[in-house]
């Protein structure tokens, strides 16, 4: 990686805003957007600190959204000894690999494709993104020309720290599975997942600097996404840096990638959808912390089985929902 320097960018530095038209609408519906663009002038660079830098480069996977060739948007994963993420200059991540199998956004990693990244050590809480333009691609390198990066907050992260493992060879690992529809199995992994990722963009050209792929996380008590039916889902949404970044590219346009981890057995779910937002229910009752709902309808299932090459320790989760430490794949009592 190149050396880092001792000043850090400034923060927005356009005339234009850094949000796009629909983020605007979400912020200014929950009563901050002044709040919103006052700190995302501050906080949203276009080029990389010196510490993010320095963050990805020590991190053995990173979460990644973009557009498949019908422009739907999906979370992937790319895990890799850390370093396989380095930052060659403040407005570019070069990313070595770490290709898992079953990505859905394989044949996707192209020149001028836009690429959300989040960069993501649950064992501390720290969490940093950028979103993206691929500028060059060699093989299994992907060259990211950083458009927009900035920080988020520790809030809703679960403790647990990764350990790299050998799954067996490729041999042994089964195809991945599609379907229109959540089956017995996937049920349960969502109905007791504590955290998943999800993938939104807003690719017009009327966005300006704002325009992109992203990819955000979620984290919650196991329960916090309800499935609804086979094809259905609920999940809140919590205070968080009130960017509202996901909604409002889910108010442009709903499609959404989601992206459940069985941490026991490195199984990855992906889950293609159209989402809704609630806005006002007496459903939000059910939901405690929540300040809306999110409703996803599924338009197709991906399985992947024993993809991510890591172990876990055992969970602690986030302060906001004070609980006690469970080992993964518990339930609380």
């Amino acid at each position: 990686m190149a050396q880092l320097s001792s000043i850090a960018p400034r923060g927005w530095d356009g005339a234009e805003s850094p949000f796009h038209a629909a983020e605007r609408v979400v912020q200014r519906r929950a009563g901050a957007n002044e709040d919103a663009e006052s700190r995302g002038r501050r906080g949203i660079r276009r080029t990389m600190p010196d510490q993010h830098r320095q963050f990805f480069a020590e991190q053995p996977f990173m979460v990644f959204g973009g557009l498949d060739a019908n422009g739907q948007p999906w979370a992937t994963l790319r895990a890799a000894e850390p370093g396989f993420v380095t930052s060659p200059d403040a407005q570019t991540l070069r990313i070595d690999g770490g290709v898992l199998p079953g990505d859905p956004l394989a044949g996707r990693w192209q020149p001028g494709a836009m690429i959300g990244g989040l960069g993501l050590q649950a064992q501390t809480r720290r969490r940093n993104r950028v979103n993206g333009v691929v500028s060059s691609v060699d093989g299994d390198t992907v060259m990211l020309e950083v458009t927009q990066s900035f920080g988020n907050c520790a809030k809703y992260i679960q403790s647990r720290t990764p350990t790299f493992v050998t799954r067996g060879g490729t041999h042994a690992r089964a195809p991945v599975e599609t379907a229109i529809q959540l089956n017995d199995a996937d049920r349960a992994l969502l109905a007791n997942a504590d955290t998943f990722f999800i993938a939104s963009a807003n690719v017009a050209e009327e966005a300006g600097p704002a325009r992109g792929a992203d990819v955000s996380h979620r984290g919650g008590m196991p329960g916090f996404v309800r499935v609804d039916d086979a094809t259905t889902l609920t999940t809140p949404d919590f205070s968080g840096n009130r960017f509202f970044n996901t909604l409002g590219n889910l108010l442009h346009d709903p499609r959404a990638g989601l992206l459940f981890v069985d941490f026991a057995s490195g199984d990855l779910l992906y889950i293609a959808a159209l989402a809704e937002i609630v806005w006002d229910s007496p459903e939000l009752a059910n939901f405690p912390l929540a300040e809306r709902l999110v409703r996803f309808r599924i338009t197709e299932v991906r399985r992947s089985g024993k993809a991510l090459p890591f172990d876990w320790s055992d969970v602690t989760f986030a302060p906001q929902f004070a609980t006690p430490v469970l080992p993964p794949g518990s339930l609380p009592a």
